[in-house]
């Protein structure tokens, strides 16, 4: 029965609140400083000014959330995108608010504190260690600088730390099924699964409850996180409903779905392919660039450098930019007209066709005569008869590959087809090399015998279409001078949009370039490598990333230390001596395992990823004493009675450009084994006094390095 007075009983972790305070304190005071460009905000700041403009970009790193955060600060400081991001150092105007546009990274940046702090508590270390952790997390140099700026890295530790903290929470409440903050990595999975798999066996638990805990796992470590994944997708593509830049990149029915650009070309055109329609050919390949099927007055050199024959016929090629030789007329082998009938008679799977050029009027042609570029590929050219003998081959089948019912009618810009050449079989392809100057380096368009059936090389998409009326050469050059444009709007879906922007997301790499600054993974442990954030023009005051010498070390001795007690103490296992429990032992060996796989997968995959940096790792080790005795329930062993709820002491995540190391030794100690930084005027012999007090030189020629460009 309820009594009064009400009371209500807290309690209040004053040393959470220090580091919480300490943590804003250090982060977002003289936030609006310096006034100016700063490192990859020039990159950043880009991407948030095409959101306040809502036009579409692609940034192949990944998910649009990080972005979507820091154009969310933009947003609420009243940012119009009218600024130019072109160079580091560029003063920001008066009217733009600075403050708003790093608040949240570095707010995110102040939050990780009090998440490292409780983390270490949810890991079962104590109080001590926890403020250990924190003190370190706070006072390191490079994180501080990161997350002072219009930046992803603070933002990205942010989430990656509240996954964790979010995951242990979860696992440590087993009397209760709930989940605090649901943003996962791949890691967690396997670490969720390691959980799941001793849980199973534990006979203490019922069935009941192990099913219930085994749900709960599934939901929120991959249904939860996909359709978060997801739902901020269907926010990026929402909001930038415009054309941009990166339109190309996409397909002809994504950019359409765009207002202005194509869209305002191919709106109403007319949806199925006639014979006599009019119709410029893009290939579905985006690689090497976007291009479509193009002829020109101009022919194949009779003989080539390396002393190869061609058929000397008129040249055709892939065009990487819009022209008025881009346009094929569809006709029908049996008629002589170019035009489109009443009523028009659609082109559908598995009809002949011939396509001629529209300004030249020669027929698409192929024949058994090597290919310029690809000599085991068949010649593609505009049909010129010069009576040696050579007949004319401009056949081709229509094939609808992903065709809905075997009669399917050709569809502008919905449909994918491929021309196979009626008398050699061999299917129109873009080879993608690029042609000598006398092909006025446009890209190589060839025939191809061997394929495989789901080469996307060979697709090719109708863009542009529109029903020819013009049977005369003359009125129908004009005509496809003219422009056509009809209101009608036509729309894909979200999913198909979605699914083909992942697809460009895995497949469109900028090119790398290496930079003279460059980093190399030796360069990280012995922090002989620092970056410019920014320099300015007349004092000569100074941001620099440099490391942190106290954690670093502390960091590399511990995990030395910690594989070379692992060393001894298998070594003497197999000789028979037991110095620490098994339930002991066997907890050591999962800390060394994912601490060991974690750093050795990153030095791994350095060749195939062509990154200068070294992911985040959180690693939980502890090292443990030479002796049998347990640690305490501050330490990250547990006695056996303990073994089935105590989450392993290591776990490892990927984060890119900002990286920090957890190791616990004793406590957890943080620290960043790329580089860290400090804040700092100088002068010509520069020398930055980092937040403990060591000077560091700083070579004032170093400017900024390349860093690989990552999202959330």
């Amino acid at each position: 029965m309820l009594q009064f007075p009400l009371v209500v009983t807290t309690q209040v972790d004053l040393v959470l609140v220090l580091v919480s305070l300490l943590a804003l304190w250090t982060r977002l005071s003289h936030l609006s400083y310096p006034n100016a460009v700063v490192f990859d905000e020039v990159y950043y700041g880009q991407f948030v000014s095409l959101y306040m403009k809502r036009v579409f970009f692609i940034d192949e790193s990944g998910p649009p959330l990080g972005h979507t955060i820091l154009a969310l600060g933009a947003y609420l400081g009243g940012f119009d995108g009218n600024f130019v991001w072109n160079r580091i150092g560029a003063e920001y105007p008066s009217s733009l608010s600075v403050w708003s546009l790093r608040f949240l990274p570095a707010l995110c940046g102040a939050l990780c504190v009090p998440l490292v702090y409780l983390l270490t508590l949810e890991l079962k270390f104590s109080h001590l260690s926890a403020l250990g952790a924190s003190a370190l997390l706070l006072l390191d140099n490079s994180l501080i600088v990161q997350s002072r700026f219009m930046l992803l890295e603070s933002l990205l530790i942010f989430f990656v730390l509240l996954a964790f903290f979010s995951y242990l929470r979860f696992h440590n409440s087993s009397h209760r099924v709930k989940y605090m903050g649901v943003f996962s990595y791949l890691l967690l999975v396997g670490v969720a699964s390691l959980h799941t798999w001793r849980l199973i066996g534990d006979r203490a638990v019922s069935h009941l409850s192990v099913c219930v805990q085994c749900v709960c796992r599934i939901v929120c470590l991959l249904v939860v996180p996909v359709l978060l994944y997801v739902f901020w997708f269907y926010v990026h593509l929402t909001l930038l409903d415009r054309s941009g830049p990166h339109d190309q990149l996409m397909s002809p029915a994504f950019q359409a779905s765009l207002e202005g650009g194509l869209s305002r070309i191919t709106l109403g055109q007319p949806l199925e392919v006639a014979y006599g329609s009019q119709v410029t050919l893009r290939s579905s390949v985006s690689q090497p660039m976007p291009c479509w099927l193009h002829s020109h007055k101009a022919n194949y050199p009779i003989r080539y450098e390396n002393g190869r024959g061609s058929s000397h016929q008129q040249q055709v090629t892939c065009y990487p930019f819009k022209d008025v030789n881009n346009w094929w007329i569809i006709k029908d082998p049996d008629r002589q007209e170019l035009v489109v009938g009443s009523p028009p008679r659609p082109v559908r799977h598995g009809d002949v066709i011939q396509l001629v050029h529209g300004m030249t009027s020669r027929f698409l042609n192929s024949h058994d005569v090597a290919a310029p570029m690809s000599p085991h590929s068949q010649e593609v050219s505009g049909y010129i008869d010069f009576n040696v003998s050579m007949a004319a081959q401009n056949l081709w089948r229509v094939n609808i590959p992903h065709r809905e019912a075997e009669s399917e009618s050709w569809k502008t810009i919905l449909s994918e087809v491929w021309l196979v050449h009626v008398n050699t079989s061999a299917v129109l392809k873009l080879s993608g090399v690029s042609l000598p100057d006398w092909g006025f380096r446009q890209l190589e368009v060839v025939g191809e015998k061997l394929f495989k059936a789901h080469s996307s090389s060979l697709g090719w998409t109708v863009e542009e279409h529109r029903y020819g009326t013009s049977q005369e050469q003359k009125e129908r050059e004009a005509e496809l001078h003219s422009p056509t444009h009809i209101d009608v709007e036509r729309k894909i879906s979200f999913w198909a949009k979605f699914l083909e922007l992942q697809w460009k997301m895995l497949t469109v790499k900028q090119e790398d370039s290496e930079h003279k600054y460059s980093s190399s993974p030796l360069e990280w442990v012995t922090m002989e490598t620092n970056i410019a954030y920014w320099l300015h023009a007349s004092t000569n005051a100074q941001i620099h990333l440099i490391g942190n010498p106290v954690s670093w070390g502390v960091a590399i001795l511990s995990l030395l230390s910690y594989q070379l007690l692992a060393a001894i103490y298998l070594v003497r296992r197999r000789r028979g001596f037991k110095d620490i429990p098994d339930s002991v032992w066997a907890q050591y060996c999962v800390c060394g395992v994912c601490v060991c796989w974690g750093l050795g997968s990153e030095f791994c995959s350095l060749p195939v990823d062509g990154e200068d940096s070294l992911p985040v790792s959180l690693l939980a080790g502890s090292l443990l004493p030479a002796s049998a005795k347990p640690r305490p329930a501050g330490a990250c062993t547990h006695s056996p009675a303990q073994q089935s709820d105590t989450p392993p002491c290591a776990v490892r995540v990927r984060v890119d450009c900002a990286d920090v190391r957890l190791l616990v030794l004793l406590d957890l100690l943080p620290f960043d084994l790329r580089h860290t930084g400090a804040i700092g005027q100088s002068a010509a012999s520069t020398q930055v006094e980092g937040l403990l007090g060591h000077p560091v030189p700083l070579p004032l020629d170093r400017h900024t390095p390349q860093c690989m460009k990552r999202g959330v």
